[in-house]
């Protein structure tokens, strides 16, 4: 119908920013804590079981803290062909994952370069930035499995 109102622009442009989870913090510093207190729980000699306990939940902590000195980044998935950048830089090679409300982004800084990766945990990305997300970087990747289509 040559009135009807256009639905959409092809385009779907998302800023994000990506920071540190204090969920994903917690969350590393009580696996340090349950994997010392299953060392423990153990029928390990009580002279080696301390100090490895003890070394189990500095580590959490340790992972924990460098964790939240993670820099922030600010994405940009313009979601119309055009490749995606972190901090104005093009990413490469970039691949995002979904595992329920988790998002996981793989990326080379340049053609042939090391990866890098961030995740988003639900308290750094809200359900409404999630959608703009999905929308945003499914664009490239919308007809991916050719097979099931007709020539």
């Amino acid at each position: 119908m040559p009135n009807s109102p256009r639905w959409s622009n092809g385009s779907v442009n998302c800023r994000l920013e990506w920071r540190p989870s204090r969920l994903l913090q917690a969350l590393l510093i009580l696996l340090g804590l349950l994997g010392g207190m299953s060392v423990l729980a153990s029928e390990m000699p009580r002279m080696f079981a301390w100090p490895l306990a003890l070394a189990a939940l500095v580590y959490g902590v340790w992972r924990a803290c460098s964790e939240s000195r993670s820099p922030r980044l600010a994405f940009w998935f313009p979601g119309n062909g055009r490749m995606p950048t972190v901090d104005g830089v093009p990413l490469h090679q970039a691949r995002l994952h979904w595992r329920g409300p988790l998002a996981f982004l793989r990326w080379r800084e340049a053609p042939g370069g090391r990866w890098r990766h961030v995740s988003w945990w639900p308290d750094t990305l809200p359900a409404a930035s999630r959608r703009e997300l999905r929308l945003a970087a499914d664009v490239e990747g919308a007809g991916r499995r050719q097979g099931d289509r007709a020539p």
